[in-house]
């Protein structure tokens, strides 16, 4: 059934995962979107779950991590409020891919597969618009894993503090991270991340307090995350 949405909901539809769709599709998703709201430490889903749902953030934070083969826990993203996720669940429900926490009070709206292709039976036409959108979000996935596999550890580091800073609401390019914790989000040893910091560190990019990371010079850290060559 329809429902009058907040103005925050509107302003991630409009602005988020759903930007380039058409009008109606927009309005489509505007009308399914149902609100759950999450406790501090509470988890919305587990990496393995059943999962048929895709999510907005409209408050707080969530975290996104999974556990490699031998048991060690990586760290994806940590988004907040206008981040959409679950992009594949609304396409193709299957196992959730990651777990998801939230690491504050936090409401998020869901759309789920089935209600979508309930209104796609209605109306097949917005099905164009659907196969576009996995497509994009298919490529985007592809560069985050093409990333990930061949980019030197500097050039991701970099790359990922800068990432963090810009959406997750750094107050004066500060990151409130434990190096154990960037490590968690590139995928490798505390130490390698601890020595690519001091690197840094000696030559005036950052600076390092006790979980803390302040970013002194920006500019040379991008060119560090755009850089070819380390």
């Amino acid at each position: 059934m329809p429902h009058s949405s907040p103005q925050n909901l509107k302003r991630l539809i409009e602005n988020g995962f759903l930007s380039n769709a058409s009008d109606v599709l927009k309005q489509l998703m505007d009308e399914l979107a149902t609100e759950k709201k999450l406790a501090k430490g509470e988890v919305l889903f587990e990496q393995g779950d059943p999962g048929e749902t895709l999510y907005a953030i409209g408050s707080g934070v969530l975290e996104f991590s999974v556990l490699s083969p031998d048991g060690r826990k990586l760290i994806l993203d940590v988004m907040q409020e206008g981040a959409i996720f679950g992009e594949i669940a609304l396409f193709s429900p299957g196992p959730r891919t990651a777990t998801v926490i939230a690491l504050e009070a936090a409401t998020v709206w869901g759309i789920k597969n089935a209600d979508v292709l309930a209104s796609l039976n209605e109306r097949p036409e917005l099905g164009v618009d659907m196969i576009q959108l996995a497509g994009r979000r298919m490529r985007w996935m592809g560069q985050q894993l093409r990333d990930q596999v061949f980019l030197p550890l500097p050039m991701r580091l970099a790359q990922k503090i800068l990432y963090l800073v810009k959406h997750n609401g750094a107050q004066d390019d500060v990151l409130k991270l434990s190096q154990a914790e960037l490590a968690e989000f590139i995928g490798v040893s505390r130490e390698s991340v601890s020595k690519t910091l001091a690197i840094w560190k000696r030559d005036g990019v950052i600076d390092l307090g006790r979980g803390t990371l302040r970013i002194l010079e920006k500019e040379n850290l991008k060119k560090i995350a755009e850089s070819e060559t380390i």
